[in-house]
């Protein structure tokens, strides 16, 4: 028994050892003198004035805690649990897939072909970890780079790692047997998002062909509730319809996924309007995955050169009926520049937050609910 989970053990931190090893080798730069910034532009407004790794790393990891069924207080958390049973997973993977067979592990969790709910969490394994992933891991390599950060793939990558193990300890906190998921997403999808993203050609084609971009909430601490308000990471590209010059399909996805389409105006103003689907509940399924159940959601969106200005947003999920984000730079002055949120709840409370753009290193906000 001690020799079949030994090996799989040793592969599991291979895997981590050689993502870190990777991701420290230079940039296979294509016709560049210097490597190229797809992501960051450090603009001093919007969503992207607040790109700071320990925003990523609160948005991410503390991003299911919006769920219907999971409290917003973080000390709610069972972390030593949530470390347990994420760590006896990826050093074990074997023996997590074998508890309900490979043929459901891959047609769940790594072939996309089932569309059935509760078949499907191949979807944000894709979308979230390997895309999403991988483009968070660029934009803090492009940002370590931009504050004169030396290795910074090898920063940026620590940083992602951050994230990822503290998303699967909040996610599994409550899990006591086998699961799957840390299997799929930490030995899979995460180290496969920085080989993919290493390539210019790759981070081109999201960059400039789909304009993708970070668009995570304003992140707030309630001092008077002790929870955390308005936490996610969110993604969205704007892809140029063809023959035309003010219009593109928009996608937006996290928390949150509402498609639709994007006006283009002057001055690189952009406005954005979708419908789609939000995640309710996380559930189990009798075996080692969980699910999710859907609510509808909608939302309009203003950026300016890919970033984000103002977000309003309708969901039947969790209490948040309906949540405003005005980003640094729309209103209040440049000395401070502050970033306000407005959450609109089921029983009528409202909460706002406030958020101090030129503190990028506070990675919380204040907030208060009424």
């Amino acid at each position: 028994m001690s020799r079949r989970r030994s090996s799989p053990g040793a592969g599991a931190l291979m895997i981590l050892v050689s993502t870190l090893w990777l991701s420290a080798l230079p940039a296979q730069a294509e016709d560049e003198a210097v490597e190229p910034y797809y992501f960051y532009r450090g603009q001093d407004f919007g969503s992207e004035s607040l790109v700071h790794p320990l925003r990523l790393i609160l948005n991410g990891g503390y991003g299911i805690l919006q769920l219907d069924n999971r409290s917003n207080d973080p000390s709610d958390v069972d972390y030593r649990n949530g470390w347990k049973v994420t760590w006896r997973n990826i050093l074990d993977p074997f023996g997590a897939i074998q508890a309900d067979g490979w043929n459901d592990f891959l047609r769940r969790e790594v072939i996309p072909v089932s569309t059935k709910p509760g078949g499907s969490q191949y979807w944000p394994n894709y979308t979230q970890h390997l895309i999403g992933g991988g483009m968070s891991w660029r934009l803090m390599s492009e940002w370590y780079r931009s504050q004169g950060h030396r290795h910074d793939r090898l920063w940026a990558t620590a940083t992602i790692t951050a994230y990822h193990l503290l998303n699967e300890t909040v996610e599994n906190e409550d899990v006591e047997k086998w699961t799957t998921d840390p299997v799929a997403d930490l030995l899979l999808f995460d180290p496969l998002s920085i080989v993919l993203f290493r390539s210019d050609r790759v981070s081109r084609f999201f960059g400039e062909t789909l304009h993708m971009r970070d668009w995570s909430y304003q992140p707030a601490y309630n001092p008077r509730s002790q929870t955390l308000e308005n936490m996610g990471q969110n993604f969205s590209i704007q892809w140029r319809l063809p023959r035309t010059e003010h219009w593109s399909l928009f996608y937006h996805w996290g928390t949150h996924a509402e498609l639709g389409l994007s006006r283009h105006l002057d001055d690189g103003w952009t406005l954005s309007a979708g419908a789609g689907l939000v995640a309710k509940n996380l559930i189990p399924d009798g075996g080692t995955f969980r699910t999710v159940d859907l609510a509808t959601s909608a939302g309009m969106f203003l950026d300016r050169r890919g970033s984000l200005l103002a977000s309003l947003e309708f969901a039947s999920s969790k209490d948040y009926k309906t949540r405003l984000n005005l980003y640094p730079g729309l209103v209040g002055d440049r000395l401070l520049q502050p970033g306000l949120f407005l959450v609109y709840h089921r029983d009528n409370d409202v909460t706002v937050g406030l958020t101090l753009g030129r503190l990028r290193q506070l990675p919380l906000g204040i907030a208060g609910q009424f």
